[in-house]
């Protein structure tokens, strides 16, 4: 029996872990995101698809860890000053998203019919966005560090933290016998008190333990038991927070922030990252699962129009708070669309409701529909946002576009290496114009005292404007290859008498320039290695004349190189390199 019970559970996790792997790489060629293809590969093998699992709400209950190991992570991003930077947005900006959305979500219960008490349990339910979906959202298009990200971050903390004062109030609106059980069990001081003494445990904990320990632990050299600390850590935290009466999540992004400034941060993000990443994915498996198709199917238009009720309403209300807050139309709509959800401590609201006897289990069954969908259906309203929302469009305030310009040298691209190629001519006291596509450099340059126009470069009458016509010499410094290639051609083309010179890529990129006959050209990267290399060899020992002659020699031995690879492609002088084999090695 035993082995059979072993049998079966192995087999639960081969049919997670296969659904898995086979959906997610297939919505992701697809670009429908990760999130979608483990929901996908959830409802497919969960209860309500083919029957392969039976149980997602254990699972779904042990998948939570991976919320809160994600929050840990965010947490080690946050240093206390940098959190105390975002007070604002989390208690100033988070409250009034949450009570105008409470509001009016409220308003959508009633006009469906339901009474007062439901309405306000589902609302508030439909308010707690899904920090797993949003999180993991963020994360795949790189805004986590961006100030809109930022933003967003701050409000669902401040989520996270209306968990217990909802389930107080829940308890509150119990009918009256059961609401008198309650409070001989348990005062609302003691639940107070409880949840403030978690908080300062945990703090002092993080302050005066964690470091010590882990140095303790750093010294002992086993990379096992570290991991095994930062799980230690994040759990720990977890379930004291839990046992105060507050969120998992909360306790492992406080536990994360008291660890932000110590000297092991990037060794427990990646020790954690693993766990994380698996238990996150686990999550959004059983989320699927969750769906209950057959009550989709027995409540449909009730279900359909709720979702697009709640999430069209939560949108505008989100959209009108972050105007409110001058956010601008682009970044309020882009926080409308990804926040327009339910999340999974609506799933923790509903069933005490339900426990308190607030709701019925056929309002419950309906409400986890509504949710587990508008989470379903977030990422791909998502992606539809960004294919059909019009690109962001860049300020010009202050910024002239070249036009008429002349002078001597005209220099296209003012990045890190247009700069320093810059100084020896206005050193010499040559008149030069630079132009630039990129307005944020614009401005930065500006700083520094250097004008700069707006400008193409690939265009031939952008050249003409910055005065390509007049000037003795051409300085392509754009970091972009084909660009590079595309302004060379052109200004050969278009102003044969100027001297070209041009920043080339790799070696590859040498021999397309090679073919539009540029006067000098120069590896981006060549100068600076042969120096790293010339100092390499005289920390070996050498004299500077031998190290002269060292590089000498490897000047020209790349010279030679080129000149083959150029006639009979790029492996035809392989043999110039210089390097030891394996037989070499052994040798010695």
């Amino acid at each position: 029996m035993a082995v059979e019970s072993s049998a079966g559970d192995l087999l639960k996790v081969v049919t997670l872990l296969g659904a898995a792997v086979v959906a997610v790489p297939l919505f992701k060629r697809m670009g429908l995101g990760s999130v979608l293809g483990y929901l996908a590969a959830g409802l497919a093998i969960g209860p309500f698809g083919m029957g392969l699992i039976s149980d997602p709400a254990t699972i779904l209950h042990t998948a939570e860890l991976g919320v809160v190991m994600y929050l840990f992570v965010i947490g080690l991003e946050m240093q206390p000053s940098h959190l105390w930077s975002l007070r604002r947005a989390i208690f100033g900006l988070g409250s009034l998203q949450v009570v105008v959305c409470g509001a009016l979500l409220t308003c959508v219960g009633l006009a469906f019919g339901f009474p007062l008490g439901v309405s306000f349990v589902s609302a508030m339910g439909f308010v707690l966005t899904s920090t797993a979906v949003v999180m993991q959202l963020l994360g795949e298009r790189g805004d986590m560090a961006q100030p809109r990200g930022q933003k967003i971050v701050a409000i669902l903390l401040f989520e996270d933290l209306l968990i217990v004062p909802l389930l107080a109030v829940v308890a509150f609106m119990a009918p009256a016998d059961l609401g008198g059980a309650v409070a001989a069990e348990s005062s609302r001081w003691a639940t107070v008190g409880l949840a403030l003494g978690s908080i300062v445990a945990l703090v002092a904990a993080g302050v005066w333990l964690l470091n010590p320990l882990f140095r303790i632990l750093a010294n002992s050299k086993a990379r096992e038991v570290m991991t095994a600390a930062a799980l230690l850590v994040v759990l720990g935290a977890a379930l004291l927070m839990q046992l105060g009466g507050l969120s998992m999540a909360m306790g492992a992004f406080l536990a994360g922030v008291l660890l932000s400034e110590s000297t092991f941060r990037h060794q427990l993000e990646a020790d954690i990252e693993p766990f994380r990443g698996l238990l996150l994915g686990l999550f959004f498996l059983s989320v699927g699962m969750s769906l209950d198709l057959a009550v989709v199917a027995r409540n449909w238009p009730l279900i359909v129009g709720g979702v697009l009720a709640m999430m069209v309403v939560k949108a505008l209300c989100i959209y009108g708070v972050a105007r409110f807050a001058r956010s601008s139309h682009a970044d309020a709509l882009d926080r409308a669309v990804l926040m327009a959800q339910g999340g999974e401590f609506a799933f923790v609201l509903f069933a005490a409701a339900l426990g308190a006897r607030v709701i019925d289990p056929v309002v419950n069954a309906n409400m986890t529909a509504i949710v587990v969908l508008s989470m379903a259906l977030t990422p791909l309203v998502v992606l539809v946002y960004q294919r059909i929302a019009p690109k962001a469009t860049v300020s010009m305030d202050g910024i002239e576009k070249v036009d008429g310009q002349a002078a001597s040298v005209l220099v296209i691209g003012f990045g890190r290496f247009g700069q320093i190629a810059s100084q020896g001519v206005i050193a010499r006291g040559a008149s030069i114009t630079i132009i630039d596509n990129n307005v944020q450099m614009i401005r930065d340059a500006e700083a520094y005292g250097f004008k700069v126009y707006y400008g193409d470069g690939c265009r031939a009458d952008v050249l003409h404007a910055a005065g390509a016509h007049s000037a003795q010499a051409i300085l392509v410094c754009v970091d972009n290859k084909e660009a590079a290639t595309r302004v060379a051609e052109l200004a050969k083309t278009e102003f044969p008498h100027a001297q070209l010179l041009v920043r080339a890529f790799d070696r590859e990129h040498v021999l397309e320039l090679r073919k539009a006959d540029v006067h000098y050209l120069v590896r981006e990267t060549f100068e600076s290695a042969m120096a790293m290399g010339r100092e390499a060899v005289l920390s070996m020992g050498a004299e500077e004349t031998e190290a002269d002659e060292i590089m000498d020699t490897l000047r020209q031995r790349d010279a030679e190189r080129m000149a083959m690879e150029a006639a009979g492609g790029m492996f035809a002088g392989r043999s110039l390199v210089l390097g030891r084999t394996l037989a070499d090695q052994g040798e010695k």
